[in-house]
């Protein structure tokens, strides 16, 4: 859902910009011929970027019913076609994003619905396919529709449409190649409707398909993933044909029929030549003559995509400059560039020069594509012809060019070549000076025109490499500004090239007040290197008026070639320049690009020695610095397990403070628990007491009730007995006192029976909560003692799980550090034993080779004194020669004993006149001595490694102990 420009340089890809926007992904990019603008299409949107910037410039959206099939640049224009679903194609202005027209829609017996397009290279033809085996062909000035061609039957939908482009039909080709979805792509002449020829087949089909820019090859993705290259020319002989004549003849009729073979036509340029005559009868032929003068003025002035220089001349001497949107495509023709991308593509593979390896030291630019450019330029130009590798001016020369050209890379180098080839000729004739034959041309034209200026210039000593040179090597850049400069050049490659020349001395010319003015050198210095207030109009109407008014004799356009564009396929050879002086310099620097290298590799193994003592350096002091930490972290680890070990008693101390707390809040909450319950049965039993009390209170209540009605009873009883008292008085008055006493005891008796039932009650109930309150007693001591007692236990359990895992782990340290302690005493015996076996084979060692030094200091003892002797005897042997020249010399060893001593002393001295077994010999005992020494520097090393280690592992082993 966004686009990321890429720049590939020299087979590495540097991300260039992001640019996201995009809702959808983008399935389709245009780039306009000017490589300024580009768009990206996606399915509900199309969106307009600036590559100058990379900034989205305007974007065209759309309702979500209405898709988008397609949108694009026309080549060679600034219209942009945008095709819409529904079969609608629209086209806009680039710059104001106008829409220009709408082509009709298509007729509906033959609708389809369009998927693909294509578009001749002159943007007259449209060709429209989709699912169908039609083609509709528009014709896009006309804004109609001109043709439809029926494809086939196999053919029943279009994928892919593309023209064949050819070298002679001015972009208005008549070849298009139409893949459909068999996988065979026929190619059709659109104005014949022919079937020329066809790639791919049934059982290999083509997925897509791409034809190079000329049209001489096609390349083709396979289905099963192969990639396939056709020859265009070795397909068909159609399609390379040469145009017909431009010069036809028109002949009149025989009086006899001639047969074809009678007639011969030769095409030449310049003449018409008749059909050659038969000898049989002579033909009268009347040719219509032309006026050859003017055909050929024509035919020189007639540019590449149909312009034609005079008019151009003309449009620019009325506006003064060529409209902004077409002047590339303008200089395009002007310059005619052939657009070798091949010979183009070979020379930027070699790479980037090594010229310019630094050119951003020398010449720094913010814009880092900018700077990409110009160097890939400069190194292609190198690449070209080596004069141009040495050329100081040329960045200058060409940086106005690449920063206008800076999308289109080729069509840069190409204008730059053909500036140097026209503009810039006789340039390199004086290298590494300054072109003195050509400031020689503008000082004449300068002498003619205005003798004042080139006076004052002469009595200031100001040259033409000062007031000329400058605005040639630069082009006018660092003194125009950018629509100055280009309104320049529209006249310049509308002109012939001394046309550059006179505009220096214009130049001038129309600056002369200023000029005048000056006379310090800086002061002209700073005049020719930065922008002044001047009209570029006047100027470019003075050079007009400098190449009218100007003398042949010393006009530049006599000593200067005419145009000539660059040749197409491969570009022309520039040799323009004093080789021998190009070979030297190249030779010398290539002389002192070696001494460099030279330098940089001594330089290189120096530092290389130098980074491995500073790194065995660093690494001794890191190895010094990671022991200095580990024994710093061991201390740190100790104090660390020392702080640990008193916090974990002082955890321990707050633990038994905060279960000592714990046990006296139980020990309160237990006391609470009693109080209230106790509190709880006093209540109860209030309440009971109070319950008896009122249950007595009724009874009593009760009672006396009943004694009242038994009292109103016995009165009535009484009133009764009264009256019968009187009745039966005398029979009653004997027993009513045995009554009375009756009565009473049965009272007395009852209430007695009554106390001491409620007394009997009343201990009943006393003796019931008694023991009740014990029993609940006896039972909460016991559940609180038996709660303990679980808590104790289970603690002690853990306590002793606790103790015995501690002492399984302990057991186990102590084992394993005893085992590391036995370890290490059988390995210190080792290791004591080899030290003292090392020491004894040592000392032998060393007495031998104290035998061996002694044996040697008698040795050259005896070769000093023999020598001596010997230069002794010569000295006066020599001595006595000369006192006594005609005596005859004596013997030089007067005894046998002293001259047995020499040949010992030399067998001693050299070794050479040894026996050759015993010289074997002692060079294997010297070798098996070397391996030996080896061998005990190795084993002395690793002991020492391995008693380090020893001691760093008995270091370590205090923290086993701890853990």
């Amino acid at each position: 859902n966004f686009l990321t420009y890429y720049l590939l340089l020299d087979f590495q890809t540097e991300l260039v910009s992001w640019m996201r926007g995009h809702e959808s992904s983008v399935f389709s990019i245009s780039v306009h011929a000017s490589g300024k603008y580009a768009i990206t299409t996606s399915s509900d949107t199309a969106q307009l970027w600036d590559l100058d910037t990379f900034q989205r410039k305007r974007k065209l959206n759309i309702r979500q019913s209405v898709g988008i099939q397609k949108v694009f640049f026309l080549p060679l224009s600034n219209t942009i076609l945008s095709c819409f679903k529904d079969n609608s194609i629209f086209a806009w202005e680039c710059d104001t994003l106008f829409c220009k027209y709408q082509l009709p829609a298509p007729p509906e017996s033959s609708s389809i619905l369009y998927k693909v397009f294509a578009v001749t290279r002159d943007g007259r033809i449209l060709a429209a396919g989709g699912k169908s085996n039609h083609l509709h062909l528009w014709c896009l000035e006309a804004r109609q529709l001109f043709r439809i061609i029926q494809m086939p039957t196999k053919v029943r939908a279009i994928r892919h449409l593309e023209f064949l482009p050819d070298s002679f039909d001015a972009g208005s080709n008549q070849v298009l190649g139409v893949l459909s979805q068999d996988g065979i792509m026929r190619f059709i002449n659109i104005q014949t409707c022919k079937l020329l020829f066809e790639i791919g087949s049934l059982d290999e089909g083509i997925s897509s398909s791409a034809i190079s820019p000329h049209g001489r090859y096609i390349a083709s993705i396979m289905e099963n993933g192969s990639l396939n290259i056709y020859s265009v020319q070795a397909l068909t002989q159609e399609i390379n044909k040469p145009p017909p004549p431009l010069v036809k003849v028109i002949e009149d009729l025989p009086k006899n029929k001639l047969s074809s073979s009678d007639l011969k036509m030769k095409v030449t340029s310049g003449r018409v030549q008749q059909p050659a005559k038969s000898r049989e009868s002579k033909m009268q032929t009347r040719i219509l003559k032309q006026d050859l003068t003017g055909d050929f003025e024509s035919k020189k002035n007639e540019l590449p995509d149909g312009l034609n220089k005079k008019r151009l001349q003309i449009l620019l001497k009325g506006y003064g400059e060529y409209p902004t949107k077409y002047r590339m495509f303008i200089w395009r023709s002007l310059l005619q560039l052939p657009e070798n991308h091949t010979a183009f593509s070979t020379l930027i593979d070699k790479g980037t020069h090594v010229a310019f390896l630094n050119l951003q030291k020398k010449y720094p630019i913010k814009s880092r594509k900018l700077l990409r450019v110009l160097q890939r330029t400069l190194s292609a130009l190198a690449h070209w012809s080596v004069i141009f590798s040495d050329t100081p001016y040329l960045p200058l020369l060409a940086f106005p060019f690449v920063k206008l050209f800076q999308n289109n890379q080729l069509i840069c180098f190409e204008v730059i070549a053909t500036l140097i080839i026209n503009w810039c000729q006789h340039w390199f004739e004086y290298f590494p000076n300054p072109p003195i034959n050509i400031l020689s041309m503008i000082e004449n034209v300068l002498a003619f025109h205005d003798k004042e200026l080139l006076q004052h210039f002469i009595d200031h000593d100001i040259t033409s490499q000062l007031y000329a040179w400058p605005l040639l090597e630069t082009v006018f850049s660092e003194v125009l500004t950018r629509e100055e400069w280009l309104k320049l050049f529209d006249n310049i490659f509308s002109n012939h090239p001394s046309f550059l020349l006179m505009t220096v001395v214009a130049y001038n010319i129309c600056s002369r007040t200023p000029l005048l003015s000056c006379n310090l050198k800086d002061d002209f210095e700073f005049f020719f290197h930065h922008r002044n207030n001047l009209d570029i109009n006047v100027v470019i109407r003075q050079v007009y008026h400098l190449m009218e008014t100007t003398p042949t004799d010393i006009h530049p356009d006599s000593m200067l070639n005419v145009f000539v564009a660059l040749t197409k396929g491969q570009y022309p050879v520039f040799n323009q320049y004093p080789k021998f002086i190009v070979d030297y310099q190249t030779q010398e620097r290539e002389r002192i690009r070696n001494d460099e290298l030279d330098y940089l590799r001594e330089r290189q193994t120096v530092e290389d020695m130098q980074a491995k003592v500073d790194q065995q350096r660093v690494e001794d002091e890191a190895w010094y610095q990671k022991q200095e930490l580990l024994r710093k972290a061991e201390e740190t680890r100790r104090e660390m397990l020392l702080q640990e070990e008193e916090k974990m008693i002082q955890q321990r101390q707050r633990l038994a403070a905060v279960k000592r707390e714990l046990k006296v809040k139980e020990m309160h909450l237990q006391d609470a628990a009693r109080r209230r319950f106790l509190k709880l049965q006093q209540d109860q039993q209030e309440m009971e007491l109070r319950r008896l009390d009122d249950e007595i209170g009724r009874k009593v209540y009760m009672r006396d009730r009943e004694i009242a009605a038994t009292a109103r009873d016995l009165e009535m009883r009484q009133l009764e007995l009264e009256s019968q008292k009187r009745l039966y008085e005398k029979n009653l008055t004997e027993n009513q006192e045995a009554v009375a006493k009756e009565m009473r005891a049965d009272a007395d008796a009852y209430r007695r029976k009554v106390d001491l039932e409620e007394h009997m009650f009343h201990k009943l109930i006393e003796a019931g909560e008694t023991q009740s309150q014990k029993t609940q007693k006896v039972i909460k001591e016991n559940l609180a003692k038996a709660e303990q007692a679980c808590l104790n236990t289970d603690w002690q359990i853990q306590s002793l799980h606790k103790q015995k895992c501690d002492d399984l782990q302990r057991n186990k340290c102590y084992q394993e550090v005893a085992k590391l302690l036995r370890e290490n005493r059988r390995k210190e015996i080792e290791i004591i034993n080899a030290m003292v076996e090392e020491e004894a084979k040592k000392w032998k060692e060393a007495e031998g080779k104290e035998f061996r030094l002694r044996s040697a200091k008698k040795a050259s003892a005896l070769s000093d004194a023999s020598r001596k002797w010997f230069l002794k005897q010569e000295i006066n042997a020599a001595v006595e020669h000369a006192e006594n020249p005609c005596h005859k010399e004596e013997p030089r060893f007067q005894n046998e004993q002293d001259s047995s001593c020499l040949p010992r002393t030399s067998q001693l001295n050299d070794s050479s006149e040894m026996d050759p077994s015993t010289q074997i010999s002692l060079n294997r005992r010297a070798v098996e001595w070397d391996t030996t020494g080896q061998n005990l520097i190795k084993k002395v090393r690793n002991l020492r490694q391995r008693l380090t280690a020893r001691a760093r592992h008995r270091c370590q082993t205090p923290h086993l102990l701890a853990a």
